[in-house]
Order: C-alpha cells, then sequence, then structure tokens
C-alpha cells in the first residue's frame, strides 16, 4: 500500500493494517481500524481514479470499455488482458489501488 501513495505524503504513514475502500464516491482510500486513513488525491493513482479506470495495467477505463463492449470490440480487448496476465506481465498487486486483479473489474462491467 505504501508504494500507492505519493511522496511526501508515504513518508508519514501509520503502520498499521489498513483497508482499501472501493466506493467511487467515497473520498477515502484506503483506512485503519485505529481511525488511520488515507484520502484517495494522496494516490499515486488519483487520476487514473478519477478517470473511472478498469485496468491499471494496461490502462483502460470504463468509457473505452463501455464503448468496445457496443462496438463488439470488448472481446478482443479482454482477450489481451488475459494473455498479458497469463504472461505475467501485468502487476495488479502493485498499479491497482485495491490490489486486486483488474480482471474482476472487466468481468463486473460486462455482468451489469
Amino acid at each position: 500500500m505504501y508504494h500507492q501513495v505519493r511522496f511526501p505524503e508515504n513518508q508519514s504513514i501509520v503502520i498499521d493494517s489498513y483497508y482499501f475502500c472501493p466506493a467511487k464516491t467515497c473520498p477515502i482510500a484506503y483506512f485503519a481500524n485505529a481511525g488511520n486513513i488515507i484520502p484517495k488525491q494522496h494516490l499515486r493513482s488519483y487520476q487514473a481514479i478519477q478517470n473511472d479506470a478498469l485496468c491499471y495495467c494496461f490502462d483502460i477505463d470504463t468509457e473505452q470499455y463501455l464503448s468496445a463492449l457496443k462496438d463488439r470490440r470488448a472481446e478482443a480487448i479482454k482477450a489481451f488482458v488475459m494473455q498479458r496476465t497469463k504472461a505475467g506481465e501485468c502487476a495488479c498487486e502493485i498499479r491497482n489501488p485495491s490490489g486486486q486483479c483488474c480482471l474482476a473489474n472487466l468481468k463486473r462491467l460486462v455482468n451489469q
């Protein structure tokens, strides 16, 4: 999580167990049981979050993927991400603020 936070804010993070808040309208990125918080605006990926990123590794946002779904190009995008992930070329645990694989975001959007 420390690598997600920009300098100099990453220098003063209190050691704790942090949880990611996935709610798009929530201004908090990470929170801890002890009350410590890290605002989304302190994240390196803040702009990507504002742009509704789906895949942080390959720079795909929601608008792009929804457009691809309408134009029947989404399968090619999903296949590309899956191939790169299987090849070990993703870094979701580092690039994605949630630390989770971005493929779940693509699948979630298709199922909505």
